[in-house]
């Protein structure tokens, strides 16, 4: 269970989440809303990258609030970006691997993690070559690696799928559907592809103006009028 509990970050003169409470209980959680709705700013509170105004959070009895990014990461937060960011100078398998050596582990045990990240994620082939040369795909899988190395608790994505084919979003679509029975882990997917939502995400929570306007099993949540005047600009019955 994470949950969220009257949490308000304000920028100024701008709310972008007003009051925030909620208990998300599935292993994939979607996170839709239109732009500005306060989806990004809701990931990088949970990373730690900005501090609420107030409000608490909870992560499986933890208390997350206080804790640093670095602290979080050790923890077992991964997160992924609008724009992916594997570093150029290295190779696939060492941006793997710098996730992996800031934790408390033995080698044997970094690169057994190393390895089936690099397997879970399609990637092993290209292991050793350097990211600079790689298409956005592979590049994005390579950070998606990074995400699910060395046994996280959540993992939160950021329009992982956006610019990509439809044969590039359904090896997606598979690698994020194994996440919870697989590596273990919470997943939070924020994406405007209702597809790649609808075939992930058990249960989805819908954001307006840093608001919750709803938090339920995804079907019904992407069936519901409101939802539907809110983010997919159709006009409330």
């Amino acid at each position: 269970m994470i949950e969220i509990d009257a949490v308000t970050v304000s920028f100024g003169g701008v709310t972008a989440l007003n009051t925030l409470t909620v208990q998300l209980d599935a292993p994939v959680v979607g996170i839709i809303g239109p732009n500005g709705a306060g989806k990004t700013t809701f990931l990088n509170v949970l990373s730690g990258f900005v501090r609420p105004n107030s409000g608490r959070i909870h992560a499986f009895g933890r208390e997350l609030t206080g804790m640093q990014p670095h602290q979080r990461a050790q923890w077992g937060l991964r997160r992924s970006f609008q724009k992916e960011q594997a570093v150029d100078e290295l190779t696939v398998e060492d941006n793997v691997r710098v996730v992996l050596d800031s934790l408390p582990l033995s080698r044997d045990v970094v690169e057994d993690a190393l390895t089936g990240a690099l397997e879970f994620t399609g990637i092993s082939a290209i292991r050793r070559r350097s990211v600079a040369g790689l298409n956005a795909f592979e590049r994005r899988m390579t950070e998606l690696a990074r995400c699910v190395a060395g046994s996280p608790k959540l993992i939160l994505l950021d329009e992982p799928g956006a610019g990509f084919s439809q044969s590039e979003v359904a090896t997606l679509r598979s690698v994020i559907n194994g996440i919870a029975e697989t590596i273990g882990a919470r997943t939070f997917l924020i994406d405007h592809d209702v597809d790649l939502i609808q075939a992930t995400c058990q249960r989805t929570i819908v954001l307006d103006f840093g608001s919750l306007v709803t938090y339920g099993e995804t079907a019904s949540v992407l069936a519901d009028p409101k939802v539907r005047a809110v983010y997919l600009g159709m006009e409330e019955t």
